[in-house]
């Protein structure tokens, strides 16, 4: 009998059942046509979606972002307090266990900013366009929805997102899974504020609807040109993000990086895809495919069982 795998989760594969199959499999595979590059001339992104925009001059770093976070999320309890100032000594990055973090600089004007960084939920992601077995969502509500049941642990995301931002569970080898914010989707779908907007209490968070969020960007530049640098980092970098910055420094003093496009990251993949042989796009359609139809049967199988299992009952 199969060991129970846990109510409300589906995982049901691990990896080296995964790579058992694909012993199996070996080279007889008939290989698809892989899935058409994103980043498309036509994209008008998605009308009435929903973005944060985060106001690096209200943030006092009192990290309550992050506490709430991890409250949201279940995350387990941080090694340092989030009342221990002494994180501000070394710029860190988020992790597996840790979805936001925020950073202290001290600029070259004497200015202290604090900068939160999570992910930046990007209207054209990378990630997802890397994602050979479509764990990655781009939902109409903004959020980069990850689902982890899919995941197999090729970890292409890692090397897709331009901001650096999904981690991977190195603790959990056997069930590989990539870890990063979500923006609290099911509560957005509940009608609440994702977590950190709900609690920061300085206001320096905003949730809501990116169109709007990024006519209020204006009017505060407009109302304080002299509080911010006339740039609204996300309205188009990597074609545009649902993650919006104002900053009262030039973003590359507080950590933004500088090599960021405009155009979607993905659309400078459309030519490479185009020209590398077969084998480099092939296969990692290949190995979703391959993956999926293992998951399916197993699932098959399981449903079999649970089905067996009742019949004995009655």
């Amino acid at each position: 009998m199969k060991k129970d795998k846990g109510k409300g989760r589906s995982r049901g594969l691990s990896r080296r059942a995964f790579l058992g199959s694909m012993a199996l499999a070996g080279g007889t595979a008939v290989l698809g046509h892989p899935k058409k590059a994103g980043g498309s001339e036509n994209f008008t992104g998605y009308p009435g979606s929903y973005g944060m925009l985060t106001d690096l001059s209200l943030c006092v770093g009192c990290r309550s972002c992050e506490k709430a976070c991890n409250e949201a999320n279940d995350l387990p309890e941080p090694e340092t307090p989030f009342t221990d100032s002494s994180v501000f000594d070394e710029e860190r990055r988020t992790t597996p266990g840790v979805y936001t973090v925020v950073n202290r600089y001290e600029t070259p004007g004497g200015k202290v900013v604090y900068r939160k960084i999570q992910c930046n939920h990007c209207m054209e992601p990378a990630c997802a366009s890397a994602c050979p077995i479509h764990a990655y969502t781009k939902t109409p509500e903004g959020p980069v929805h990850y689902n982890e049941d899919l995941c197999f642990g090729c970890r292409y995301c890692m090397i897709a997102c331009p901001f650096y931002v999904p981690t991977y569970d190195y603790e959990s080898a056997l069930e590989p899974k990539v870890e990063k914010c979500i923006m609290c989707l099911g509560r957005i779908r509940d009608g609440l504020k994702p977590a950190c907007a709900a609690a920061c209490p300085m206001g320096a968070v905003t949730f809501g609807r990116r169109d709007d969020l990024l006519k209020l960007a204006r009017q505060r530049i407009l109302r304080s040109p002299d509080t911010y640098v006339d740039h609204i980092y996300g309205e188009k970098e990597a074609g545009g993000l649902n993650w919006l910055y104002l900053s009262p420094v030039p973003f590359e003093q507080v950590g933004f990086p500088k090599d960021v496009p405009m155009q979607p990251p993905i659309s400078y993949a459309k030519g490479f895809l185009a020209a590398v042989p077969s084998v480099f796009v092939i296969w990692p359609a290949f190995f979703g495919m391959l993956y999926a139809a293992v998951r399916h049967r197993e699932n098959h199988e399981t449903e079999k069982e649970g089905a067996g299992s009742e019949e004995v009952r009655k």
